[in-house]
This record gives structure tokens, C-alpha cells and sequence, in this order.
């Protein structure tokens, strides 16, 4: 679905991005607030929604490298997926202020 066809105002573009470039400095507290105060924007709704899926995914896949640590693999895995999560953040944060979805990879939709 794309969104840039519906989106009446750069302010729902500005907050969706938002949700990504202030989960630098708050990882969770940040985005949240912006997506409950925003929630009635299917746009900023949706990328919400997708950063959060992302969040428990990567966390998960971070927690499960930082087990594997223990046998080596880890150690190759855990920057691995700590610089993924960095540049798709950055490019969820682009798409985003462009008004387009973005579906982050690897990200499992705990959330629907």
C-alpha cells in the first residue's frame, strides 16, 4: 500500500520519520510516544507499528546471538545484526519522510 497518494500534510510524514530518528537517542520510550499521540494517522500508524515489529525482532535476534556468544558464532553474528539494524533504521527513516512504506527485513509482524 502506498501511502503517498493519501498523505494530506508533511506532518504526518515528519512524525512517521520521527518515529525512527528519535528511537537513536530513546529506543523505545521515544517512538512510542510519538505513535500513541499520532495512532490516528494510518501512516504514522503504520510505520509505528513497523518499528515496533522491528524492535521485537531484532531484539530476539540479538538475544539469541548474544546465547550463541558462547559458541563463537555469536561474536560474528551479534555486529552483524547491530549494523543492519542501524542502516534500516536510516532507510526506514527516508522512506518514510518520502510518504512510502517500507517493510524492514528479517522483522517477524508481532503486531498487526
Amino acid at each position: 500500500m502506498d501511502f503517498k497518494k493519501d498523505l494530506s500534510s508533511t506532518d504526518e510524514r515528519i512524525f512517521a520519520m520521527l518515529i525512527y530518528v528519535s528511537s537513536f537517542f530513546t529506543t523505545f520510550i521515544g517512538p512510542l510516544i510519538i505513535w500513541l499521540v499520532k495512532k490516528d494517522s494510518p501512516f504514522v500508524n503504520y510505520h509505528g507499528k513497523e518499528y515496533f515489529n522491528f524492535l521485537i525482532s531484532y531484539a530476539i535476534y540479538s538475544f539469541i546471538a548474544w546465547i550463541l556468544v558462547f559458541i563463537i558464532i555469536g561474536m560474528v553474528i551479534l555486529p552483524i545484526i547491530g549494523i543492519m539494524a542501524f542502516v534500516f533504521t536510516i532507510i526506514a527513516a527516508i522512506k518514510s519522510y518520502e510518504g512510502q512504506e517500507y517493510h524492514i527485513p528479517l522483522t517477524i509482524r508481532f503486531i498487526k
